[in-house]
């Protein structure tokens, strides 16, 4: 027996509709997965050698850390240059957090670390027992894996750094204030309301509020740890954006699970596994030619 059709004019034109809406989705998404294939594989960021000359911002030399009879980092050797994106990866574990943490010494507030070997910054020991930790930690700040704004307000945060530091003028604090949300890419979203508590905001706002606070000190180091694990991809793309904008001006390293993450970011990538640096070429190199077995298999995923 015929089914007859019941349904009327206007169902069938909300029906095509929704198809239509649908396919656009599908097509706009294969747009966006195709142009993320391309510039994985072929790249538009330049190589470290198509940036022109560098200098050794951080050198670090045989580096050992143990964590009481743990031994959490195993003669470590690394040269990172100036004002390039330098990424952290490996699986979890592998020491990457504790290698960023030397460089402004937070592993310090740790109870039962020991340190050997040598780090510099500009060519200056900074375990040298005359080295100011202070000053080490204004010129080297650091992001966190978790936007940890101060509870008060987006200006207060931004502030607290320079006044800590002696400066009390107001015109003064709101220069570097505003100069350091414009400088996160920020300005634009919370400039009329600056007073309100920086808690209070989305955590992709949270987490370039963070990076602000880092800037108004003017450092010449940018740590961050996993930066964007907890943000949404919007947010983790502004992130990325932001990076891109930041080493004209700073030196950056960034620890990151994310694969595709460091090579759309970075410019110079270095691959820990239980303590030690696998391997340390520029990106490109290390993504797509690398030199050792245990590269491959992590970065293609067999492991970690």
């Amino acid at each position: 027996m015929k089914k007859t059709d019941t349904s009327s004019p206007v169902e069938d034109n909300q029906i095509e509709e929704k198809e239509a809406i649908h396919m656009n989705n599908q097509a706009e998404e294969k747009q966006f997965a195709a142009d993320f294939l391309n510039e994985a594989s072929t790249g538009e960021k330049k190589s470290t050698k198509d940036q022109g000359p560098t200098k050794t911002k951080i050198l670090v030399e045989d580096v050992k850390l143990w964590y009481d009879d743990f031994q959490a980092l195993k003669g470590i050797n690394l040269d990172i240059p100036a004002n390039r994106v330098t990424a952290f990866i490996g699986p979890s574990g592998c020491g990457k957090s504790t290698m960023l943490r030397c460089f402004n010494r937070m592993n310090d507030l740790v109870e039962g670390v020991r340190i050997e070997g040598r780090m510099t910054v500009d060519g200056r020991d900074i375990y040298d027992k005359n080295y100011d930790v202070n000053k080490l930690r204004k010129d080297v700040g650091m992001v966190f894996q978790q936007p940890n704004p101060f509870p008060m307000s987006i200006y207060d945060n931004i502030a607290f750094g320079p006044r800590t530091h002696g400066i009390k003028n107001k015109a003064q604090l709101d220069e570097i204030v505003e100069r350091s949300l414009r400088g996160a890419a920020i300005w634009d979203e919370v400039k009329d309301n600056l007073s309100r508590k920086a808690t209070e905001v989305s955590g992709g706002q949270q987490q370039r509020i963070c990076i602000a606070r880092a800037l108004a000190v003017e450092p010449e180091v940018l740590l961050m740890d996993e930066p964007t694990s907890a943000l949404d991809p919007i947010s983790t793309l502004k992130i990325e954006e932001l990076v891109q904008e930041l080493k004209k001006d700073y030196t950056i390293v960034i620890v990151t699970h994310n694969m595709q993450q460091a090579t759309r970011v970075s410019d110079m990538t270095a691959f820990f596994l239980v303590g030690e640096v696998i391997e340390y070429e520029e990106t490109e190199q290390l993504f797509g030619s690398p030199k050792d077995r245990r590269t491959e298999e992590y970065i293609t995923g067999r492991f970690g």
